[in-house]
């Protein structure tokens, strides 16, 4: 063993002196410690005081003061009463920097979305500030115009307006596909109006082409870190034609990042209350949502970790809708009451906890977690827990009802109880569901949990 521990060693060492060893050995040293758990990476040091850096978003100095400019009917640094005002704040506000555009009492008619702006607060004072959208009109196209175009030709221009936000569909006659843009008219010659952007679309008269004047009252679009605060906001459901929650709502969110909603009331619009569509860490906080058509809130799809908590949702479709792919989300301390669903989960909506809620009042069912395409595609692993489920469900029905191939649901300490005198299970499990846990319920009135057989 000695031979040939030296014959192995001596064609190498050879070449080494000694003052070298050192460095020859230090690397290996190293990798041997670190694999040994003897040395740690270096952490490097906290910043403590920052300096505003050129470039740097990640860290900055909590300043103070920030700019704030006010808006108002009278009496502010920019006086008006529509969407332009409070969208003229806003742009100035961004072009500085960010801060507050503080919307003071008053009542705002919209005939356009104010676009919400990175960085740009938007706050007012509670319900004495309120923004209205007018009714919305509706026109065929008098002309086709291609995906290249930029313009359109309708055959009743007399309710539209330079200015005017508003959304074109289509529906192709041979496939069904329907085709919604958003789009705002930014000049006209009689019935033809030029476009903000190009369509990018076909809008064909034998597709049923249309322009209607509907849009969000706030949207905002690959925007972050912004702040949404004591507003209240009426679609004028009345006098509005529908606009699902994909497009549109009180408050429409597509691929933001870092919104917080607090105290807004969103009320009457015909569509949803709150979309919004692949954002992450939204927090909707102590918001009122009430009859609105179609979903209070909807985190929408691939929407990562939002916060529900201490909202009132009432007398929509749905109240809190998790659309594809939502996930490590809260719904927690809300009442939802007299909607038709009260709490839906499905494609994809996984490790969610819907927790300390009230449902009340739902007429289909308080929570359901939807079948989808099978298992491949149902929300897995989500928690139900410590809420008060009060008089939901048809008569016959569940008040939780688990469909599909749904898989690894936690039902813990949950309260049922039923004053109608209707009979509900409190629980319907699927014939394809699996691993679903249920532990400490209290029934008051209410069936135990019920499986369907295969």
């Amino acid at each position: 063993m000695e031979t040939v521990s030296r014959s192995l060693k001596a064609p190498i060492f050879a070449l080494i002196k000694p003052t070298d060893f050192q460095e020859f050995m230090r690397p290996v040293l190293v990798a041997l410690l670190f694999m040994g758990g003897l040395l740690h990476a270096a952490e490097r040091p906290p910043v403590t005081n920052p300096r505003q850096t050129s470039g740097d978003t990640a860290v900055q100095p909590d300043w103070e003061e920030t700019l704030t400019i006010t808006v108002g009917n009278a009496e502010a640094d920019l006086v008006g009463s529509d969407q332009r005002v409070i969208q003229a704040a806003v742009d100035q506000v961004a072009r500085l920097g960010g801060g507050t555009v503080r919307i003071l009492a008053g009542t705002y008619r919209l005939r356009n979305a104010v676009y919400l702006q990175s960085g740009v607060n938007l706050v007012g004072e509670g319900e004495k500030t309120v923004l209205v959208k007018e009714p919305s009109a509706s026109s065929a196209l008098a002309l086709d115009s291609d995906w290249y175009d930029q313009e359109i030709t309708l055959t009743d221009a007399s309710s539209f307006r330079v200015g005017d936000g508003v959304c074109l569909r289509s529906k192709d006659a041979k496939t069904g596909v329907a085709t919604v843009l958003k789009r705002t008219l930014v000049a006209r010659s009689g019935k033809r109006f030029k476009l903000d952007q190009a369509l990018r679309k076909n809008l064909w008269q034998m597709n049923s082409a249309t322009c209607a004047s509907l849009f969000p009252i706030l949207s905002g679009e690959f925007v972050e870190d912004l702040r949404i605060e004591n507003l209240v906001l009426d679609g004028n459901r009345k006098h509005n034609e529908e606009l699902d929650g994909n497009y549109a709502g009180c408050i429409f969110l597509q691929d933001c990042n870092r919104v917080e909603i607090r105290g807004v009331t969103a009320r009457n619009y015909e569509g949803d209350g709150i979309s919004w569509q692949i954002c992450h860490d939204v927090v909707v906080e102590n918001c009122h949502v009430e009859n609105c058509r179609n979903l209070a809130l909807h985190p929408g799809s691939g929407s990562q970790r939002p916060v529900i908590r201490g909202n009132l949702l009432r007398g929509c479709d749905i109240g809190i809708f998790f659309c594809w792919g939502v996930k490590y989300g809260l719904a927690e301390d809300n009442i939802i009451e007299g909607n038709r669903l009260g709490v839906s989960i499905g494609h994809r909506d996984t490790d969610n906890l819907v927790v300390a809620n009230t449902i009340r009042s739902s007429r289909d069912h308080g929570v359901i977690f939807r079948p989808e395409r099978g298992p491949d595609f149902a929300g897995h692993r989500n928690r139900i827990e410590g809420n008060s489920f009060i008089d939901n469900g048809k008569d016959g029905g569940s008040v939780i009802e688990i469909q599909g191939g749904t898989t690894r649901i936690e039902i813990r300490d949950n309260r049922f109880s039923e004053t109608r005198g209707v009979k509900v299970n409190s629980i319907r499990l699927g014939a394809e569901t699996k691993d679903i846990e249920v532990a400490g319920s209290g029934l008051e009135g209410v069936g135990a949990v019920l499986r369907l057989e295969p």
